[in-house]
């Protein structure tokens, strides 16, 4: 672990009761801490929201055309029975 993995800062958070209620049974169920909780699903929320500003960054540069070249090509083998759609 870096320095910088090892530092752990405060937030004193305010959440309205019905919420706590439910982050605690949630955590007491998971056998983790009501502070594990929130810090792994703050982890989660970034994460999806760094994926998403990937794949808005990535659709800029999508070359359209060349994507539908690629569909459009032939050969390969077909898909096998297990891999079809009905």
């Amino acid at each position: 672990m870096t320095r910088r993995e090892k530092q752990i800062s405060s937030y004193p958070l305010r959440l309205p009761s019905s919420l706590k209620m439910a982050v605690r049974e949630i955590s007491r169920e998971d056998g983790t801490s009501i502070n594990q909780f929130v810090a792994t699903a703050v982890a989660e929320k970034i994460t999806a929201m760094r994926t998403a500003e990937f794949f808005a960054e990535r659709r800029g540069a999508a070359d359209m055309e060349e994507a539908r070249r690629l569909l459009r090509r032939t050969g390969g083998r077909p898909p096998e029975a297990a891999d079809r759609l009905d």
